[in-house]
């Protein structure tokens, strides 16, 4: 289930990935008329317009990229299915046709129908259209109907299965729609709190690739919540469709601002302390991989390969590090900072995001980062000496052969897939090679032949989520690392 739930969670990078760009565009906008917010500027109002067309349009964008993320061969065909799929849905399942197959008065349709063209349900239909993918699109109809067979039959059968997917929904999804809105609302209502509450659980997740689920609540428009669609689209709207029970305990912004003092500043904090408290004949090569490991956390929001380099060697150290995520979300929101990111809490979405009319006082992240990165720097440090963990550079002897061996990046992305292979069993073990935002998702036959340790020499860290499935932490340049992967096993 896990290992399902991780493909998902891989799949949606797929779509999410397409977010830097509307950040990008509605940042330049704001930029240009920070006043008008494109009523004095065309230049402004075209960009933020752009921009709005994929913040506005996420749901159908999550159907397609989820779709062709979970296809086995990243094929168009996987795509189109996707997009029959969530038209079929939405169509169907739109209030007013609900209310004529129903028979139920306009006026009395449930609400939930009128939130149908949603994230979660986009999600619903990329995963079903995926799946069909992979088990049709090889399939050999009668010569009659050979014109139909294969990868064009996808979509067809997508059609009729979304048919009856609606039918069920029909009956199911207003108490789908309810207990996530529930679910949503019981945290957003506790304000600073819930905010705390989600940032904790957020980084807690993300060792097993779950944390994708969790965003998709506050992030998107499953709950009404939305905070990326609200923070980046029209001041005037920020508010519109917002339950009711959240209203006065929300603010746009609160569940992304937060962020920015930990990736910008507090887990710099963290590197430095890895630093200073290793061994002396480590120190250099522990330099070498934070700095480049901390650089990427700050310009791009891109933790893991920091959090893999400590959170299974110190769970306790992990653990303090998810208190104090939470801590920082439930201060900043309080203090009703705000700012918003399209793709993580980076420097490159922090600048984006600093003339957006629904920014209020975003330099203050700074001064709260600034905070954090001693208060990391101190716990971590002390922490490390007082119960002598075992983070990068502090291993016994026989493990310092990792740190001084691990090449940090260096390597070219063929060279690291060449010296991978081996590690992982050979082309005979490996059955599927797939990646997402910074890690290898491997299925192999057996597990136990693969060399951790040795690729531990290579990469921060290495997962093994069941007896078939192995994740190698890679970090930002992975596809590179995957496609060089996937030439050597052809």
């Amino acid at each position: 289930m896990f290992s399902y739930l991780q493909k998902i969670g891989k799949a949606l990078m797929v779509p999410v990935a397409v977010l830097p760009a509307a950040a990008i565009l509605m940042g330049i906008g704001y930029w240009v008329d920070p006043v008008g917010w494109g009523g004095n500027s065309q230049l402004a109002a075209f960009l933020i317009k752009a921009g709005a067309s994929l913040i506005d349009n996420m749901p159908i964008l999550f159907a397609v990229g989820v779709a062709f993320g979970l296809s086995k061969d990243k094929n168009g065909a996987a795509a189109l299915a996707g997009l029959v799929a969530f038209e079929v849905v939405v169509t169907l399942l739109s209030p007013g046709t609900v209310s004529m197959l129903t028979g139920t008065p306009a006026d009395q349709v449930s609400p939930a129908f009128g939130k149908i063209n949603n994230q979660f349900v986009g999600i619903l239909c990329g995963v079903v259209a995926g799946e069909l993918y992979n088990k049709f699109h090889t399939l050999e109809l009668p010569k009659f109907l050979a014109f139909f067979s294969g990868k064009r039959f996808v979509p067809i059968i997508t059609s009729v299965v979304m048919i009856v997917v609606s039918f069920i929904l029909l009956y199911i999804w207003p108490a789908i729609y309810n207990s996530l809105v529930s679910f949503g609302i019981s945290i957003a209502k506790m304000g600073a709190i819930g905010a705390g509450i989600y940032a904790f659980f957020n980084r807690l997740l993300i060792p097993v690739g779950l944390h994708h689920a969790l965003n998709s609540v506050f992030w998107f428009n499953v709950a009404g919540i939305n905070d990326i669609g609200r923070f980046w689209g029209s001041p005037a709207a920020a508010y519109e469709g917002l339950p009711e029970a959240v209203k006065g305990a929300y603010h746009v912004g609160m569940y992304q601002a937060g962020f920015f003092p930990i990736m910008m500043f507090g887990l710099l904090g963290a590197c430095l302390a890895f630093i200073k408290t290793a061994k002396p004949e480590n120190r250099e090569k522990v330099k070498s991989i934070m700095l480049a490991a901390g650089f990427a956390s700050f310009f791009t929001g891109v933790t893991e390969p920091i959090e893999f380099a400590f959170m299974f060697v110190a769970p306790g150290l992990y653990l303090v590090h998810a208190i104090l995520s939470g801590i920082s979300a439930f201060l900043v929101a309080s203090l009703n900072y705000a700012a918003g990111f399209g793709f993580s809490a980076g420097l490159v979405d922090f600048v984006l995001s600093l003339k957006n009319p629904n920014a209020n006082q975003p330099m203050m992240l700074l001064v709260v980062g600034v905070v954090f990165f001693v208060i990391y720097y101190v716990v971590f440090s002390q922490a490390i000496k007082m119960f002598d963990i075992k983070t990068p550079g502090r291993e016994d002897d026989d493990d310092t052969e990792v740190i001084s061996n691990f090449k940090g990046g260096s390597s070219s992305n063929a060279d690291l897939a060449a010296a991978l292979l081996p590690l992982l069993g050979g082309v005979e073990n490996i059955t599927l090679i797939d990646n997402c935002t910074t890690r290898l998702r491997l299925e192999v036959k057996d597990t136990t032949i693969v060399k951790d340790s040795e690729i531990k020499k290579l990469v921060p860290g290495i997962l093994k989520p069941s007896a078939t499935a192995v994740q190698v932490i890679v970090g930002p340049q992975v596809e590179f690392v995957a496609d060089e992967l996937k030439k050597l096993a052809k």
